[in-house]
C-alpha cells in the first residue's frame, strides 16, 4: 500500500506543478488562490479513500492539542451528517450508502473545514487533497476538453480563461491515474478493485483505518 500512496503523492506534486505553471504565466494578480486562501476551504465536498489516508498520516505528525481540536470540530459535523445521511456509519464511505443519496450535499454550507486552524491555515497543507489542489481554476484538458469550467471569483475578475492555452494540462490522464490507484488501494484492502471509495475530511477525523474489517464493508 505503501507503493500505492507514494505514486500518488507524486501525481499530487505533479497538480502542484501545473498550478503553480499557471500562477507563474498569468500572474499573481490574475490568481489570488495560494498558501494562506482559505475562500474555498469550507463545506462538504468529497475526498477519496487515497487522500483519506494521506491525511491521516499528516494528522499523526501535529501536536496533540491541534490533533484534538480539529478533531472536535469533526465531532461536532456528525449529528448534522447522520441526519442528512442516517445510513452513514464507520468506516464513513460515502460510495456504500443506498443509490446515490449522498451526492445530493448541502449548498451555500459556511461551515469551515476542521482541518483550518485558528489563524486560518491549513493543518496539514502538503497533504490536503487533490480537490483542494485543483480548486479555483478550469479544468482544460490539452485535447480542449472541459472537465470543469468554473474558476474561482477571485480569479480571472472580468476574463474568460477557457480558452487561455497556458492553463491547459493532461488532466484526462491525471484522472484515470487518480482511478487506477484507488482501483489498487480497494483491491488490497477489499479484494475487489472499486475505483470509488470517496468520504468526506470531517469523516477522516473520526475513523481509525487500522481497525476497519475492509473485507466487510457496509453497502459493497
Amino acid at each position: 500500500m505503501r507503493r500505492i500512496l507514494e505514486d500518488y503523492r507524486r501525481l499530487l506534486r505533479e497538480v502542484d506543478s501545473w498550478f503553480a505553471g499557471c500562477i507563474a504565466s498569468a500572474g499573481t494578480e490574475r490568481i489570488a488562490c495560494g498558501r494562506g486562501c482559505s475562500e474555498c476551504c469550507r463545506g462538504l465536498f468529497d475526498i477519496t479513500l487515497l487522500d483519506a489516508f494521506l491525511i491521516q498520516e499528516a494528522i499523526a505528525d501535529l501536536p496533540q492539542a491541534a490533533r484534538e481540536e480539529a478533531r472536535q470540530r469533526a465531532v461536532s459535523r456528525l449529528p448534522e451528517l447522520k441526519r442528512l445521511w442516517p445510513d452513514l456509519s464507520p468506516p464513513y464511505l460515502l460510495n456504500g450508502l443506498p443509490g446515490e443519496e449522498w451526492m445530493e450535499m448541502p449548498e451555500d454550507d459556511p461551515t469551515p473545514c476542521p482541518l483550518l486552524g485558528e489563524n486560518r491555515l491549513c493543518l496539514i497543507y502538503e497533504a490536503r487533497p487533490m480537490t483542494c489542489r485543483l480548486q479555483g481554476l478550469p479544468h482544460v484538458d490539452r485535447s480542449g476538453e472541459v472537465f470543469l469550467e468554473s474558476w474561482c471569483s477571485h480569479n480571472f475578475r472580468g476574463e474568460k480563461p477557457l480558452d487561455d492555452p497556458a492553463l491547459r494540462w493532461t488532466f484526462r490522464e491525471a484522472f484515470a491515474r487518480e482511478a487506477a490507484l484507488i482501483g489498487k488501494l480497494a483491491e488490497i484492502l477489499t479484494r475487489f478493485p472499486h475505483r470509488e471509495m470517496d468520504t468526506f475530511i470531517p469523516l477522516v477525523l473520526l475513523t481509525d483505518y487500522d481497525a476497519v474489517d475492509w473485507r466487510n464493508l457496509p453497502g459493497f
